[in-house]
């Protein structure tokens, strides 16, 4: 693996951390910047899309002919990293969740008329998306074979009955992805369906209040009674619908790994801005080796994550699936996320326990970093999975092809 980035990824990050600091950094400190779920207004959030689209900072993860620039994983991850060095970074260049995972899939999935009508939107910034998939108990959550909710197939159509929650940007969003149950096969007993905000049929039960600030749309529950599909809005085929969580949700857990990382790094920059200016007993907290410890600490940590990270991203760039890999990168860089949190919280004191920085949104949004798409024990009970099949070999290195 080699560690040197391309310049044109060098290119693009430089465009972005620029755009970043000069155009969305201070909007955080103002609280009309927000609208009344914690994330960035709406109105404003048009207004910075227009401009990061004027720049060139557009879609940046989709292929060229999508709209993109066809950065790749490993381009991605720098990018991205250096997109949610604000709070309200990863919106502003359409690379946030749950746009980002949905645009990626349907790039790779969807036939080209599915495209015209049901991707194009989200990648000119018309529409927003959703993915329907978890339910409540005793329904499908990390485990897809769980799955409740049902879609009947009546002619030339799919009759969808059922309960879905915790639908990250439902209340927004126009286009969603549902993954219903058609049969009973452990293996190809799920689909995944098309479906327009508008269609009759389904309701948003409710906006499920959570600790956090929210992406825009909120967290939902929605109920099915009756929602009819025509079949030409399946994606891939009846019974592919295993595959499509799987094409959706490997890729998108990297991808918050990667914007994790950015705020990471955030509350590692406000703790040091903060130790180097505050005096206690006579000294600069930056010379307190308790302080130097917790921030040494941190930057080992997310170095470790980073790598972690872009691991993954190359073994995505060339082919493979990057399981294990994912894994262990989501659960190391959810952990130091919170953790990068709690310390710059413990070094401001009271001042970041205050809504003076966004280390209390920080706080509060990395809580669910070690919950969504699959929590941390999940994790390691695949990691133990591929230990006991692999053995020693978990570790191996890939060796260069000498031809």
């Amino acid at each position: 693996m080699n560690f040197e980035i391309p310049a044109r990824v060098e290119d693009f990050r430089v465009r972005i951390a620029g755009f970043v600091e000069r155009e969305v950094l201070s909007l955080e400190a103002d609280r009309a910047s927000y609208d009344a779920h914690g994330n960035i207004a709406l109105p404003l959030l048009e207004t910075l899309r227009a401009r990061a689209r004027a720049e060139g900072l557009w879609c940046l993860q989709l292929k060229p002919e999508t709209g993109g620039q066809g950065l790749g994983r490993m381009g991605m991850a720098v990018c991205y990293e250096e997109m949610n060095r604000s709070i309200f970074g990863p919106v502003v260049f359409n690379s946030a969740a749950p746009d980002d995972g949905n645009m990626m899939v349907l790039e790779k999935a969807a036939t080209p008329a599915q495209k015209e009508r049901w991707l194009k939107p989200i990648v000119d910034g018309a529409v927003r998306s959703s993915f329907a998939m978890t339910e409540p108990h005793p329904g499908g959550g990390s485990d897809p074979s769980m799955m409740l909710t049902t879609a009947t197939r009546n002619g030339d159509r799919y009759i969808v009955r059922g309960r879905k929650w915790f639908i990250t940007g439902a209340a927004e969003a126009k286009h969603f992805i549902l993954v219903a149950r058609t049969s009973d096969d452990p293996r190809r007993g799920l689909t995944a369906f098309l479906f327009d905000r508008d269609q009759p049929g389904w309701r948003i039960d409710r906006r499920i209040d959570i600790m956090g600030p929210e992406e825009h749309g909120g967290h939902c529950e929605l109920v099915f009674d009756g929602l009819e599909i025509p079949a030409e809005n399946m994606l891939l085929n009846e019974g592919d619908g295993l595959k499509i969580t799987q094409m959706r949700l490997g890729p998108a857990r990297l991808t918050h790994c990667m914007r994790w990382l950015g705020l990471s790094k955030r509350c590692v920059e406000i703790a040091r801005t903060y130790a180097a200016e505050r005096f206690a007993f006579g000294e600069r907290l930056s010379k307190r080796e308790s302080v130097q410890i917790k921030l040494g600490d941190l930057a080992m940590r997310i170095e470790i994550g980073r790598l972690l990270v872009m691991k993954a991203a190359w073994e995505l760039d060339r082919g493979g699936f990057a399981r294990k890999e994912v894994s262990m990168a989501k659960v190391q860089v959810a952990n130091v996320l919170h953790d990068a949190a709690d310390v710059a919280i413990q070094i401001n004191g009271a001042r970041g326990y205050s809504k003076d920085t966004v280390l209390e949104w920080i706080y509060r949004y990395a809580r669910q970093a070690r919950l969504v798409d699959g929590a941390d024990e999940v994790h390691k009970m695949v990691l133990n999975r591929f230990l006991n099949e692999e053995g020693s070999g978990f570790w191996r290195w890939n060796v260069e092809d000498e031809g």
